[in-house]
């Protein structure tokens, strides 16, 4: 048992205080494993490729690639390359997540399970498949059937970057604030899910030799702190950076030159018991076949590293350059790091490996050098999954659209006293960037809409239903049908379904087809007019209506039930991030999973929240205990002062 201290605050956030690192770390274990006891179970089998004994059927895909993209192999592999220093780190939370397992947790028990041990290499496999799905490999295979389906027409239907995945982060020099200081904010974007993908959590370590004393976001199942952090003299964000560093190989079926080979079994749960599923693990000279045919090279596997060597320098930072050290040893996700510190210093640099290729890209040479730089006290660091110039044509060929990005940059222009309640308020912007190419479509039909997608407001409601509309008479087009039906080489396991959904993508592409005019030989403005005479026949009442918080949960039969459906503000291209699916759903099941606000002057000062509660039982008071501020628009006090906090038995 850790003897660590716990803390708590009025919603349930943990504090750890501890005397050693290593003490530390069993503390956040086992404070983990008590908080979120199911779902450390699921990230395990997630890691392990054994989620269909729990789930069943849906479980296979993903317990297929699990497996076949060796993300237990490789944590081994990673394991046993870890310093001596980062073992022991890793084993001190693996020991408290032991301590800490319980047995009663309310979505396992409903499916007869039980959690089990964890191994020393289960972070990093958590960690490592996490983030499988989070580069290239969806894209690519969306790119590919997209082409064979439209040919030299296929960049019409484009949205850069990974739809699923993004981010906003950016930073001001201490002559842009109020106090002085610099001040850094964000969120990232993920899919909602219940608990949160991200805990908060603090971390003090009292060991002279190494204090520390962190407030940040943790992934359950992970030891420390990795995005999104404020040591008190540094702090940090980052934004998904879009990087190239997945190949896709095309491969005969069976391949020729295989390496290695085994086969494994999983097993499925069905009605009335168990049946058992054969999984061929191959590895040919280019990378892991993850499906017949096709093989997968990325950095984590070739390397043998998923970044662990980063996590106790990052707990140890004090400056920018601290952080910087320490981000050397990131191999994935490759991100964008927006750095700040008190000294006013204030950092943008990639982090992470990408590969170098031979010119024929058959081959990896090596690996990029991170760009980097600094900016001055006046300055200001702005990323959103954006094409950043040099930059980002040195790890990547597709982005994000420019919306968020231009839009947060617009709100800092010029302002040279901003407060951390600014910040909150950026965080919070509804302002739509496409609405002007689209209503283009349809002169004057929406004068009115000032394109803040407000919860309340009715010109929002209407402007969406006239989206989903459009959406929707494109994808009945004959000349898009090719999208709906490919041939047997470009369908793929459902585990790829949200990279894959050809009407989706084609309202992530609406800005793209209102600039070419008759896409595909479409007249588009026919098609506007149209959508818009349906919606005004029955017109809307306000957004909020439909666009509800609708969180997801991995267990089957599992849902948001129990927790209130706020109307959300926002959409997919606003600062404030809460995606809907036009022509499917307006529910909001993607988008900001944490926010914050990080100040250099006053860590009080800032904020944070996560859409639900830091509880992963549902009888639990802080299971959602955040959800109305997060959906609000509000952020939490952040609270130091151990005087101002619960001591609590870690027993």
């Amino acid at each position: 048992m850790s003897s660590a201290r716990l803390y708590r605050d009025d919603h349930g956030i943990p504090h750890v205080r501890a005397a050693s690192m290593l003490e530390l770390a069993a503390g956040q274990g086992l404070i983990t494993a008590r908080d979120r006891t199911w779902q450390l179970e699921w990230q395990r089998r997630r890691a392990t490729g054994t989620t269909a004994e729990l789930v069943g059927e849906s479980g296979l895909g993903w317990d297929r690639l699990a497996r076949q993209t060796l993300l237990v192999d490789t944590a081994r592999r990673a394991h046993a390359a870890l310093s001596a220093e980062s073992r022991a780190f890793v084993a001190a939370y693996v020991d408290g997540v032991n301590a800490g397992l319980r047995h009663d947790a309310h979505e396992l028990s409903a499916l007869e399970a039980t959690p089990q041990p964890w191994e020393e290499w289960t972070p990093l496999a958590v960690f490592h498949g996490q983030h499988l799905l989070f580069a290239g490999l969806g894209g690519e295979l969306w790119r590919r059937r997209l082409e064979a389906a439209l040919g030299e027409q296929a960049h019409l239907i484009s949205y850069e970057g990974i739809p699923a995945n993004g981010s906003n982060a950016w930073a001001v020099g201490g002559g842009r604030t109020a106090s002085g200081r610099p001040l850094v904010g964000g969120d990232p974007h993920r899919v909602i899910e219940q608990p949160g993908v991200y805990m908060q959590v603090r971390l003090a370590c009292e060991d002279p030799p190494e204090p520390c004393d962190v407030v940040g976001f943790a992934f359950p199942g992970v030891p420390g702190v990795q995005h999104f952090a404020h040591a008190g003299d540094v702090a940090w964000a980052i934004t998904n950076a879009a990087a190239d560093y997945q190949d896709v190989y095309d491969e005969q079926s069976p391949p020729d030159d295989v390496v290695h080979e085994r086969t494994e079994t999983i097993v499925v749960r069905e009605e009335g018991g168990y049946r058992e599923e054969s999984v061929e693990v191959v590895e040919t000279a280019r990378g892991v076949v993850f499906e017949p045919g096709h093989s997968l090279r990325d950095a984590s596997t070739v390397l043998g590293d998923v970044g662990f060597e980063a996590l106790l320098p990052l707990l140890r930072a004090r400056t920018v350059d601290d952080v910087d050290a320490a981000l050397e040893h990131w191999v994935e996700p490759v991100n964008n790091a927006v750095i700040a510190d008190v000294h006013g210093t204030v950092r943008y640099r990639i982090a992470g490996r990408v590969p170098t290729r031979s010119a024929d890209g058959a081959q990896w040479t090596g690996w990029l050098e991170a760009p980097r730089h600094d900016v001055g006290p006046d300055g200001q660091v702005v990323t959103a999954n954006e094409r950043r110039g040099p930059e980002s044509e040195a790890v990547g060929g597709a982005f994000a659209p420019p919306y968020r990005a231009r839009r947060i940059t617009a709100l800092l222009r010029g302002r040279s006293d901003l407060t951390t309640q600014d910040f909150v308020e950026i965080l919070d912007d509804t302002l739509l960037g496409t609405v002007p190419a689209l209503t283009a479509l349809v002169p004057g039909a929406f004068d009115g809409f000032d394109g803040r997608m407000e919860a309340d407001s009715f010109q929002a409601a209407r402007f969406a239903a006239w989206r989903t509309a459009l959406v929707g008479r494109l994808a009945e087009r004959p000349e898009l049908a090719a999208l709906f039906d490919p041939p047997a080489e470009h369908q793929h396991d459902a585990v790829f379904a949200a990279f894959l959904d050809p009407t989706h993508r084609i309202a992530l592409s609406l800005p793209t087809l209102a600039g070419a005019g008759t896409p595909f030989g479409i007249d588009l403005a026919v098609l506007a007019r149209e959508a818009l005479e349906e919606v005004d026949t029955f017109p809307p009442a306000t957004w909020g209506e439909t666009h509800v918080f609708a969180p997801t949960h991995a267990v089957p039969d599992v849902d948001g039930s129990a927790l209130s459906q706020p109307a959300i503000s926002g959409d997919s291209d606003c600062v404030r991030c809460t995606s809907s699916y036009p022509a499917q759903t307006d529910l909001c099941s993607r988008g900001s999973v944490a926010r914050y606000v990080w100040d250099l002057a006053d860590r009080t000062a800032g904020g944070w929240v996560v859409p639900t509660g830091a509880a992963g039982d549902p009888g639990d008071p802080h299971h959602h205990d955040q959800l109305d501020a997060w959906a609000s628009g509000e952020l939490l006090p952040i609270v130091t002062d151990w005087s101002l906090l619960d001591e609590v038995e870690l027993s």
